[in-house]
């Protein structure tokens, strides 16, 4: 016999502030309640999802009172689609968020000794900042609430969106995003209606079967795009035929790719992409560099705020011409080239071989000559031998993946004792437990957060480190 958990409903429940991962918070007897889709200043009732000693989480089950600051949500998907949580807080407070998540990951969490922060560089565009989305295809799609399942015909239950919160099986059939400028949307859309009227089935991810499986949609700031759609398995006249088709509807698409994955996960890192018709590749301009990007390649997601992301790194690095500078995790050499010019030499490192493919290309492109790339697993790579063999940095910057550095890494770097650092982070919380440990020969000298994804709670953070 299993007992039933009590359902606890908390009443007027008044939001205080705005928490981590997008919730906002309340104290509920020295207890504290994490709500989500919540503003500070909202008065609601909230039905409690997990409750633990020292806190509470929640979802709201009715509005009592809004707070004056609450905005109405631009987007129809809100609260199902697992992105733009923060639609209804003013943007003006979701900066001020994600200023105080810096300050709580570097101070309050990981007790590291910094100057004052310096305000959060915002976006200029909260909508349609995006250059790559991907959707995925779902034979049975997720069911909104109103609709009822019995009495929904077969083609109406088919989908091509994001996938739902938690739910990696669940795929919210998406109308509109406003995170990418057209055509993506419309490209979507074009897709999913030929898919159905040719009676193209769509995948299964339960059963793993059915032959549109997802596609990535890459723009530019110039208006080129590139789409790139997997197929579960070959059936090349179905393959051709849609391909022919948005070909046709869409000349903004200079580049056309196709992928057969079969394998159990949706990543084409490890799969061939196969050009069908157009460009191999599109381009980026900053400052007068042209960078090439590829199907596999990395690239800032939000280009304009890229550009002031790497500005910053490049201000915190103050290179005068003469050094000799590591850019780990370069990527496809975005930040190695754009400091290139005020660098005696440039040494990139990168995992991808793809993407160390693109940026020696781009070098070549845009005539430097003083930048060297390297592919491999940074660990395995940075060494100090390595080090031995193409000089000792004068300055390191790093922009690592979410989960920050390996010890190892670290390791290297405080023997190669370069004079300054700049650490770019898309993730505070490892950015803190890597400058514990630089910190034991290096202090902070400045810290910025710069805003590349409005309406979420993601911030990216760069922070400056001088040799004691």
């Amino acid at each position: 016999m299993t007992r039933k958990r009590q359902e606890i409903i908390l009443e007027n429940v008044k939001i205080e502030g705005v928490a981590a991962e997008g919730k906002a918070l309340a104290r509920i007897d020295g207890a504290v309640l994490f709500v989500q889709f919540a503003v500070p200043g909202d008065i609601v009732d909230v039905k409690v999802t997990k409750k633990k000693k020292s806190y509470m989480e929640g979802y709201i089950i009715r509005m009592v009172s809004p707070s004056e600051h609450r905005l109405k949500p631009f987007c129809t998907h809100f609260g199902i689609c697992g992105g733009c949580k923060w639609q209804p807080l003013p943007y003006s407070m979701q900066l001020e968020a994600k200023q105080q998540q810096v300050y709580d990951q570097l101070v309050r969490i990981g007790h590291l000794d910094i100057p004052e922060i310096s305000p959060i560089i915002p976006s200029d565009e909260t909508q349609y900042y995006r250059n790559k989305l991907e959707f995925t295809f779902s034979q049975r799609r997720w069911i909104e609430d109103g609709e009822n399942p019995d009495e929904i015909p077969e083609l109406e239950r088919i989908g091509l969106g994001f996938h739902v919160g938690r739910f990696f099986d669940k795929v919210l059939d998406i109308k509109h995003c406003y995170l990418q400028k057209e055509p993506s949307n419309e490209i979507r859309l074009f897709v999913k209606e030929y898919a159905i009227s040719n009676g193209l089935s769509f995948f299964n991810i339960r059963e793993h079967s059915g032959f549109l499986r997802n596609m990535f949609i890459r723009t530019t700031e110039s208006g080129d795009v590139m789409l790139i759609i997997c197929f579960y398995y070959e059936d090349a006249q179905a393959r051709k035929g849609l391909l022919d088709a948005v070909a046709k509807e869409f000349p903004q698409i200079v580049s056309l790719y196709y992928v057969i994955n079969g394998k159990a996960n949706d990543s084409i890192a490890d799969q061939e992409c196969v050009l069908y018709k157009g460009d191999d590749a599109i381009y980026e301009e900053m400052e007068g560099l042209r960078f090439k990007i590829g199907p596999k390649s990395f690239y800032q997601t939000n280009t304009k705020q890229a550009y002031k992301l790497y500005s910053t790194a490049r201000e915190y690095a103050g290179l005068t011409g003469s050094e000799v500078v590591y850019d780990l995790y370069t990527g496809t050499g975005t930040i190695a080239q754009f400091v290139s010019r005020d660098a005696s030499k440039v040494i990139g490192i990168e995992y991808v071989p793809e993407a160390i493919a693109d940026a020696k290309e781009n070098a070549r492109n845009n005539s430097i000559d003083n930048c060297e790339f390297f592919a491999g697993d940074m660990k395995d790579i940075l060494t100090d031998g390595f080090v031995a063999q193409h000089g000792r940095p004068d300055v390191i910057i790093l922009d690592p993946p979410r989960a920050g550095i390996h010890p190892d890494v670290a390791k290297v770097i405080l023997n190669a004792e370069p004079r300054k650092m700049v650490y770019v982070s898309c993730n505070p919380a490892s950015q803190a437990r890597d400058l514990e440990l630089l910190c034991e020969k290096y202090e902070i000298t400045a810290v910025r957060p710069v805003d590349m994804f409005p309406h979420t709670h993601h911030v990216e953070n760069v922070v400056a480190l001088r040799l004691k």
